[in-house]
């Protein structure tokens, strides 16, 4: 499937309105910056474009809560810097209603976490909080 193809369907599955699809799947491709690579199949991306696409496919369609797993491992400093303006800007960002998206990320890195976190959490052994609360 293509970039394209990708955001339309995840945004199908979250229920995104047909009079509505166009608008929001090519705003969420625009704000990705995945506009130069929507015909390319998802499988001849770059490391960084396929974790631009899965972040597209999260947040197409306003979900209320959006779970991130390491959307910034990998990339290079300026790919990271746009990833983590995306997830600030999501969470920031105040939809119709006056509601926003939460985002629950996972990272190893502390400074992605103090960049985007008003709260966090440490968990040790994969299941035990030794912290949870601000940085």
């Amino acid at each position: 499937m293509t970039v394209v193809e990708h955001v339309y369907f995840f945004a199908k599955l979250k229920g995104v309105p047909n009079y509505k699809l166009v608008d929001v799947c090519e705003k969420t491709i625009r704000d990705m910056n995945l506009n130069d690579h929507r015909t390319k199949a998802a499988g001849t991306l770059s490391g960084g474009n396929k974790r631009k696409l899965s972040v597209a496919n999260a947040i197409v369609g306003d979900p209320p809560i959006i779970l991130l797993d390491e959307p910034s491992a990998g990339m290079d400093p300026e790919a990271r810097r746009f990833m983590w303006s995306v997830v600030a800007k999501i969470s920031s960002q105040a939809k119709k209603g006056g509601k926003k998206s939460s985002v629950i990320l996972t990272t190893h890195s502390m400074e992605e976490a103090e960049a985007l976190s008003t709260k966090m959490g440490i968990m040790v052994r994969g299941g035990i909080f030794k912290c949870l609360g601000s940085s």
